[in-house]
């Protein structure tokens, strides 16, 4: 595997020991793009489908398309940034983010803006892998711990930003209509691409191997696909694509376990428990949380009779109750003790579902906003450092590409309960329905988070950063396993 990253431009990429601020700016910016784009549509379908007059069954594509886009293109692109380095791959992912968003601007059909949705899905997913990539070589370059206080505010940038989405989509359509949610990529691309030029660094990559295993890829793709077209309408009639997805799902474990240099090293994440542990948790925490999302944004404006905006600003305690939990917990960088608090306030939250109705009060909705923000604040945080510890570092950017197709796979599972549970419009009933699914899912959450030893007592980041190319060490209690990893990584 290759050394810690260096720059390769000659430039000083800051002083020796010390983290280079710098990086912060674009890699927050850039990590925005895509849960921004996520969840500032969640007020948005109504007014798209009046607009175009497209049923809920088309409009629905808007946000699949999206998913689907990023959930294949997470991994896959994470994989280029292994091989040939986080900065080409930011960059070219901000300029194709910036392109879409001014193609659905100015899409005059509805298909055109699923097309648009797409493309964003694609070029939003380059940010994350890149930033996680940028921090693992920042680490190794200055021989320091995991930087807490960064991944905090990467989180802040991933998972905080995602609800604050409802908020400025409902201000931004009250402004100007829907087309500004899309309208407002470009500038924030424009950004992205000045900060990402004029401060990432050119670093060698840090993954192992040099060539791209395009069919991998491609199998991958084919698999992942297949089964969540059958989560947008799962029935009888659509079983034929759980057949499509096992044979390439099947096809690709024979690849991927006989070509020299793979997509996706199989027998290493194979022998990562705590890393798969990681990805069913946030599977199963975002599948919650996107069905809340939207199912709630749907139900405010059809129900409860609120316009976008109002329903957009009601969903501002969230984002602030958030802001404030990951600014508090951050810098602690606990794990354990992070996922348990998180899931069981994301139990109490589904609850709270059961009892609103079409005259629930204003306060009851404020309150129940500001509650739901204290998981958004820890978990994400939590998988993210969690996944830190945990990932082969020669393969962090198809790691953390990974943990945002586990986060989008949960979310295609939310799609398909809100199309189930509001088929006939986003009724009090509905809700209700849905919220007996979610406290559900919650609940299993919640008990994967208290059985996961793996993570200790009160596991946390801290220690060096692993430089070895196998897996990272399980995150564990005090200081004895990291000080085994380092006998490990001497020997």
């Amino acid at each position: 595997m290759t050394g810690p990253a260096g720059h390769e431009d000659g430039t000083p990429p800051g002083e020796a020991g010390r983290f280079d601020q710098r990086l912060i700016a674009p890699l927050v910016l850039g990590s925005v793009l895509n849960p921004v784009n996520s969840s500032m549509l969640a007020v948005a379908l109504i007014p798209i489908g009046r607009a175009f007059g497209a049923p809920p069954s088309q409009t629905a594509w808007l946000v699949s398309g999206l998913y689907l886009a990023t959930a294949v293109g997470q991994p896959v692109i994470g994989r280029l940034v292994d091989l040939y380095g986080p900065r080409r791959l930011y960059l070219w992912g901000t300029a194709l983010a910036g392109a879409a968003g001014l193609l659905g601007t100015l899409a005059p059909e509805l298909w055109v803006l699923v097309v648009s949705r797409v493309l964003l899905g694609f070029g939003t997913s380059a940010a994350f892998p890149a930033s996680m990539s940028l921090l693992r070589s920042e680490a190794g370059r200055t021989g320091g711990g995991s930087p807490a206080g960064t991944l905090a505010a990467l989180s802040a940038g991933n998972q905080v930003i995602a609800v604050v989405g409802p908020a400025l989509g409902g201000l931004l359509i009250g402004a100007g209509g829907w087309q500004l949610i899309f309208a407002v990529n470009v500038p924030l691309s424009l950004a992205c691409l000045v900060l990402g030029a004029l401060w990432l660094p050119r670093t060698v990559p840090s993954g192992t191997g040099t060539r791209v295993d395009v069919p991998g890829m491609l199998l991958f793709a084919g698999s992942l696909t297949s089964f969540m077209f059958f989560l947008m309408a799962p029935g009888v009639a659509h079983a034929y694509l759980v057949a499509l997805g096992l044979a390439a799902g099947a096809l690709f474990v024979r690849r991927e376990l006989r070509t020299g240099e793979p997509f996706m090293d199989l027998r290493v994440l194979a022998g990562n428990a705590p890393l798969l542990l990681t990805y069913v948790r946030q599977c199963l925490a975002y599948c919650t949380a996107y069905a809340f999302f939207y199912g709630y944004g749907q139900w405010l404006q059809e129900a409860r009779g609120l316009n976008a905006s109002q329903a957009g600003l009601l969903l501002v305690p969230l984002s602030a109750t958030a802001v404030a939990v990951t600014a508090l917990t951050g810098r602690r960088g606990r794990i354990r003790g992070a996922l348990v608090v998180g899931a069981a306030v994301q139990c109490a939250g589904c609850a709270v579902l059961l009892f609103l109705g079409d005259g629930s009060p204003l306060w009851l909705l404020v309150a129940l906003s500001a509650l739901v923000g204290v998981p958004h604040g820890l978990i994400g945080l939590a998988n993210q450092n969690a996944l830190y510890v945990q990932a082969d570092p020669a393969r962090m950017g198809t790691s953390a590409g990974l943990l945002r197709t586990s986060m989008y796979v949960g979310a295609l599972f939310a799609a398909a309960a809100n199309a189930a549970f509001f088929h006939d419009g986003a009724t009090s009933a509905g809700l209700h329905s849905l919220a007996r699914l979610l406290l559900g899912v919650a609940a299993v959450f919640l008990l994967v988070c208290v059985a996961d030893r793996t993570l200790g007592r009160d596991g946390g980041v801290g220690g060096p950063a692993p430089r070895g190319s196998g897996p990272g060490p399980a995150v564990q209690e005090g200081g004895g396993q990291r000080r085994r990893s380092a006998r490990r990584r001497a020997r």
